[in-house]
């Protein structure tokens, strides 16, 4: 079952805790781009851009980084991301 929205809060906070200097850094610049994103509407070039960039990655799939790569240079596990108890 899904946390509820107060219980996923404190476990962002725990987890939060838990991180070094350079993953808060990170996860505040994460979280900072998640506000930007939702306030934002995306001009015509943005989403020309997007699309572009999607489409690129289509044909060239080698040339992009995998997000649970990413995710695991960061310091996390797809679990942690996907929010599953381990």
């Amino acid at each position: 079952m899904a946390a509820s929205i107060p219980e996923a809060r404190q476990q962002i906070h725990e987890l939060v805790e838990r991180l070094g200097p350079d993953h808060v850094k990170a996860v505040l610049s994460l979280l900072a781009a998640l506000i930007d994103a939702e306030n934002e509407t995306l001009s015509e070039e943005h989403r020309l851009a997007v699309q572009a960039s999607r489409d690129h990655f289509r044909r060239c799939p080698e040339q992009g980084v995998p997000f649970d790569r990413f995710a695991a240079e960061c310091g996390f596990t797809m679990d942690q991301i996907l929010g599953h108890k381990n």
